[in-house]
């Protein structure tokens, strides 16, 4: 915070032979970089010293920031409206291995990739996940997840979800699983450093199980997104959802820690557990799975 105690250290000069409601040539420079680095923490901060060192300009260094937000807001609708259904895109993708306990004990490999358009009214999400593992010629976890999830936004913070899932895990006790939901979601924190998303809505699952049963369902879901930037590299983020239902629930939670390693390139640790509420004969309620990787992000 050195720049602004000079802000106020140097006020008297820097207000020196100046026109009363005009910035200050030294203030004004200051500010200047701030808008040019584009954090808008970093403007916040130069404005709010500024306006202390010379109270005579605030309205004038008021206008300048305001103009400045106004042609980034203009420019960045702009850019959305512009934009085809192939851009706007971002991503994740992980590669690692995981120790599972519960229904099966092994080591393997998982892989899984994100991918988020945000648009100016939609947002969309997608999601793929797969867990393999093969040993001495028999496979002992076999875990695949496919998501994808349209938002429609209502407002800054208030938008309507759907919600298509299909997933596969014989070691859960089920071959297939189809889920389809919609309903509201709103964006309790949107900080730099705290984000929190709800959802709740109606559901409706499929489910054929190993034991040749079919189950067939209206469920109502809910589901949390939590991220929070503990510092500049490292990032804190738990993602649960939950379905509940007449016949069998579920509910799965997975907490990770990342830490960036060199550039896009960071490495993430994460426990994810998956509740069953009545699975199949012979199968256990619960699976968790650890797992160790790298993730690239672009």
């Amino acid at each position: 915070m050195r720049l602004p105690l000079l802000l106020v250290a140097a006020a008297p000069m820097l207000l020196a032979n100046t026109d009363p409601g005009s910035i200050p040539p030294q203030i004004k420079t200051m500010i200047d970089a701030a808008i040019a680095s584009g954090n808008e923490g970093e403007v916040a901060t130069i404005v709010k010293y500024a306006g202390n060192a010379a109270p005579d300009s605030k309205e004038s260094i008021a206008k300048l920031v305001n103009d400045w937000k106004r042609k980034r807001n203009d420019e960045k609708t702009a850019k959305l409206l512009d934009a085809s259904f192939f851009d706007l895109w971002s991503g994740r993708a992980e590669l690692g291995g995981y120790i599972s306990t519960g229904n099966s004990n092994s080591e393997g490999v998982s892989a899984s990739l994100a991918l988020t358009r945000d648009g100016l009214d939609w947002r969309q999400k997608f999601k793929a996940q797969l867990d393999y593992q093969r040993s001495l010629g028999v496979t002992s976890r076999e875990h695949y997840l496919a998501a994808w999830e349209p938002n429609w936004k209502v407002d800054d913070r208030s938008y309507i979800y759907g919600s298509a899932q299909f997933e596969s895990d014989r070691f859960l006790g089920y071959t297939t699983r189809y889920s389809v939901s919609s309903g509201a979601g709103y964006s309790a924190l949107k900080g730099d450093r705290l984000k929190l998303d709800l959802e709740l809505g109606p559901a409706y699952r499929s489910t054929s199980f190993t034991d040749g049963d079919t189950e067939r369902s209206i469920a109502a879901r809910g589901s949390v997104d939590f991220a929070w930037k503990l510092s500049k590299g490292i990032q804190l983020t738990q993602n649960a959802s939950a379905y509940v239902e007449r016949y069998n629930s579920t509910v799965t939670g997975t907490t990770a820690l990342n830490a960036k390693v060199l550039g896009p390139l960071s490495a993430q640790l994460s426990y994810n557990v998956q509740y069953e509420s009545m699975p199949p004969e012979g199968r256990v309620t619960t699976d968790q799975i650890s797992r160790a990787g790298l993730v690239y992000a672009f």
